[in-house]
């Protein structure tokens, strides 16, 4: 007898719809079998806790008898929390992209009894409406297809299926060169939206990967538009809706092309990525508005994030009492109940609070009419009164709460708040990274092998590339930030793992599934970007990194094999490929900066934090140097008392200097492409 098995998961997405009418299953052996056995296709349905589309579908297909009755009779029914099992999300998507759709959460697929795709889209109504088809009538005809014409199934699944394990194929060779990353950043500014920063037109996405690669452009080879539209575009994230002015954080993406209106869902990732760019510029532009929303940013993660064991929780979702963004906004009666009418009306006259609202009849808190930040005391005026209505807001009934540890997320979060850490002399902040850091070390690997998620004292899929690419990233921050041996040591048996086991020899390349992943139709081995960074682009940089910290030549060669391996995609598509390229300059012109301990360091470090040096390896030593520890440091002592700084262009680096200017004038000249 069918019936729901995800209440044995600990998935708080699958865990959603426990209660459904659906048979569903969790992916694994299990449910494949079943499929073979029955003979019947297989309905895959991707989502995740915090989506506010697979809510909606949820609400008005699996909750329903009728429907979940049909789903029953005729498919196998399948539910995937994509962020557990980024590799076969990735899968499934991509063969979705392959059809022509656009793609995006929910991800409905339709499998044969071997999961191979043969037809998909996302989100399908109950009934025909939006220009899509109901799901119901989509149910029956791929249903009937799939046992009277047996053979066209048959063509899509190949057809797809061999797509899905092709290369790009183009000219071999490395292309990347000083020339093209300087036509490409020019280029990319000229995609801008020049009002409100971000790439033109809506929905309007951080894109991580795109601004790391502008700013690092606009740094290499001096470009000031290149460099004020990443301003910009963080000037406008943080001052718009996207932004929760009340208690801290990123909302994932904006619906419209002022920032305004966000979907509301807070993802770890987004905010990691978001702090770690947000103090990258911040050390170029001291722009004062960046350093209050990454402080502002860290009391949200600290407040809402962690998780018992002190790792950071996957999301907070966008819908409460079943609307989105109800938790968060807010009508012009409310402020003014809560406020009294004269700070109600200094208060929405910042935060462009109306009586009609400013979003379909709703406040959203915003201050994009004035970007620029007020007097000190107009300022501390605000802060009190968002204290007032955040106390309010408390008291609402909640978004629900992701508390899933990922192994990948936790490491770019890792990796932002070692490095804010230091910029902003923050040394609680980096406590917190390595509580983090240690969970995932501790609780989180099994013989050697970390695995991708965590909850509830369970582990869950065996790790992704990305795993051990970002949390690789994690450990080399923590190294530099510490100088203990141990994190640098980690990186390297997580790199050594990530060559054993996801290295694709033939290729030059990481695949992202490991070698011994028995439940993928496919090892993907892909190079672009999407909402993460990519896993080769990742660890590309640490590569870089790790080649100088070592002197080990392996790890050189094994970044220029996967840069040469995406070459032709990256003739093919540059701006697709923009993590790849910025990990690029890092491989062609590794940096590392080393300031000793000693007398008048705090001048050195003040002159090596107020500038941006990005994928710079930057090390400062608050005791002698260690009896063990990276080749790259060892023989760099102070000069006399005077702390010393070093300041090193791969193996060669430069002679001793004590002098703050002289300090300044050599970062600023080294960090520039040599015409």
């Amino acid at each position: 007898m069918g019936r729901n098995r995800l209440s044995e998961t600990t998935s708080p997405y699958l865990l959603q719809h426990k209660d459904n009418p659906v048979h569903w299953w969790p992916w694994g052996a299990e449910a494949l079998a079943e499929a073979k056995a029955t003979d019947k296709p297989i309905l895959l349905s991707i989502g995740y806790a915090a989506c506010h589309w697979c809510h909606v579908m949820a609400h008005e297909s699996f909750e329903n008898e009728e429907i979940a009755a049909v789903m029953n009779e005729l498919f196998i029914n399948i539910k995937v929390d994509r962020e557990e099992r980024p590799d076969i999300d990735a899968i499934y998507m991509t063969a979705l992209h392959m059809q022509g759709e656009q793609g995006g959460w929910p991800l409905t697929m339709f499998l044969d009894r071997d999961a191979r795709p043969f037809f998909g889209g996302t989100y399908f109504p109950p009934a025909p409406r939006f220009g899509r088809p109901g799901f119901v009538d989509v149910l029956h005809n791929l249903a009937r297809i799939y046992r009277e014409e047996p053979g066209r199934v048959a063509h899509n699944a190949e057809v797809l299926t061999e797509a899905l394990g092709k290369r790009s194929t183009g000219s071999s060779g490395i292309v990347v060169s000083d020339r093209l990353l300087s036509e490409l950043t020019q280029r990319m500014v000229g995609v801008i939206d020049p009002q409100h920063g971000g790439i033109q037109g809506a929905p309007k996405f951080p894109q991580w990967s795109f601004f790391w690669m502008l700013w690092r452009g606009a740094i290499r080879f001096d470009k000031k538009q290149a460099a004020n539209a990443v301003e910009k575009t963080l000037t406008h994230i943080c001052q718009g809706g996207i932004f929760d002015h009340l208690a801290g954080g990123f909302a994932r993406y904006s619906v419209d092309e002022r920032w305004l209106a966000p979907h509301f869902e807070k993802m770890l990732y987004d905010n990691a990525l978001l702090l770690d760019l947000m103090t990258e510029v911040w050390r170029e532009t001291h722009n004062p508005l960046f350093k209050i929303r990454i402080a502002e940013t860290v009391d949200w993660l600290e407040r809402e994030m962690i998780t018992e064991g002190g790792a950071f929780a996957a999301s907070l979702d966008a819908d409460s009492e079943g609307e989105e963004g109800k938790f968060y906004v807010w009508s012009k009666q409310q402020v003014t109940d809560l406020l009294g009418s004269e700070d109600a009306e200094f208060f929405s006259r910042i935060y462009d609070v109306t009586e009609e609202g400013n979003w379909e009849g709703h406040n959203i808190l915003n201050r994009l009419r004035s970007l620029s930040l007020l007097s000190w005391d107009k300022e501390a005026r605000l802060a009190d009164l968002r204290a007032k209505l955040l106390i309010h807001r408390q008291e609402r009934i909640r978004p629900g709460w992701d508390d899933k540890v990922l192994a990948d997320w936790n490491g770019l979060m890792i990796a932002a708040l070692t490095r804010a850490s230091q910029v902003f002399d923050r040394p609680q902040w980096l406590q917190r990274a390595q509580t983090a850091f240690a969970f995932v070390t501790d609780k989180m690997t099994v013989d050697g092998r970390l695995r991708h998620s965590h909850r509830d004292g369970k582990l869950g899929a065996a790790a992704t590339a990305s795993d051990y690419a970002n949390m690789t990233w994690a450990a080399l921050r923590l190294f530099q930030a510490t100088s203990e041996e141990s994190y640098l040591k980690q990186a390297e048996q997580w790199t050594d793992v990530l060559h054993s086991h996801y290295w694709l020899a033939d290729e030059g390349r990481y695949a992202a599934t490991a070698d011994d992943t028995d439940d993928v139709l496919v090892r993907l081995a892909a190079g672009s970007d999407d909402a993460l960074p990519n896993a080769n682009a990742i660890q590309l940089s640490n590569l870089a990194q790790l080649a100088l910290l070592t002197g080990s030549q392996t790890y050189s060669e094994q970044a220029m094999s996967i840069l040469e391996s995406f070459s032709p995609d990256i003739q093919n598509n540059l701006v697709a490929h923009t993590g790849l390229l910025a990990g690029a300059i890092d491989a062609m012109s590794p940096q590392q900066i080393v300031v000793t301990a000693g007398e008048s360091q705090g001048e050195l470090v003040e002159v090596l934090f107020a500038i941006s040096l990005p994928g710079a390896s930057q090390h400062v030593l608050d005791t002698g140097i260690p009896d063990r520890i990276s080749p790259a440091i060892e023989g760099k002592s102070s000069k006399g008392e005077a702390s010393t700084a070093y300041v090193c262009l791969g193996p060669q680096c430069s002679e001793p200097i004590t002098n703050a200017d002289h300090f300044r004038s050599l970062l600023q000249d080294q960090r520039k492409a040599k015409a």
